[in-house]
């Protein structure tokens, strides 16, 4: 019987485990201090797809900066600027997305991840962090990983990998509310001019767009059990 109690309790923590990740994930953006690197964290991946959107476009990435409150800026320089614009919003969902797809397919797998991004971070250090409060951030976040990767036990680092690819979804999903703030500053407002297009309109789609990841993941994890 205690046998079968362990394996029921196991299989409704593994069933309902998104649920319990997202609910955690709500809560701690609430709380100031504790949430400051999931919100850095987010920051990054929204700036770091700025700049990837102007690489692959034929651009370079001039500099990256990350500020204490969250806030971040990627300046580039050449690339199409639609779609460098629209994709530090539309990145960091994607990121998030990926995050916890991989750390969910397998352990093994969100160690590799780890891996990865301790080198897109690194490589975002040497290349393209020019101020020391940049320096910093981007080394925290680099440590954040290393212990990940150094952790024992493999099962704990697919959990916290999940947490974090869900934490830059919401994030994701309620940034781009932000920038109705009268100022007629950032992607949305950038977006508005080029295409005429209310930035109204891009930050529906941004949240379309988070919330159609989220759906995929509970989709994928119903069907997995």
């Amino acid at each position: 019987m205690a046998s079968s109690s362990k394996i029921t309790s196991a299989s409704f923590w593994q069933k309902y485990q998104l649920y319990f990740l997202l609910i955690a994930a709500i809560i701690i953006r609430q709380i100031p201090i504790v949430s400051i690197p999931l919100n850095w964290l987010e920051s990054y991946f929204h700036e770091i797809s700025h700049g990837i959107a102007a690489l692959v476009t034929g651009g370079e990435i001039v500099r990256i900066q990350l500020f204490t409150n969250g806030a971040g800026l990627c300046t580039t320089r050449g690339g199409l600027s639609f779609l460098v614009s629209f994709f530090g919003y539309a990145g960091a969902t994607f990121w998030g997305w990926l995050l916890f797809k991989l750390a969910n397919s397998h352990q093994r797998t969100a160690q590799v991840v780890s891996g990865l991004m301790i080198v897109l971070l690194l490589a975002s250090l040497v290349f393209w962090a020019r101020d020391v409060l940049t320096i910093i951030i981007i080394s925290s976040l680099a440590v954040m990983f290393v212990f990940l990767i150094k952790m024992r036990r493999l099962y704990t680092l697919q959990l916290l990998l999940k947490f974090f690819g869900l934490s830059i979804l919401l994030n994701s999903l309620f940034s781009p509310t932000y920038l109705f703030d009268g100022r007629n500053l950032g992607d949305g407002a950038a977006l508005a001019s080029m295409t005429m297009v209310p930035e109204l309109v891009w930050v529906v789609i941004w949240c379309v767009l988070a919330v159609a990841a989220l759906y995929s993941l509970i989709k994928m994890n119903k069907k997995s059990y």
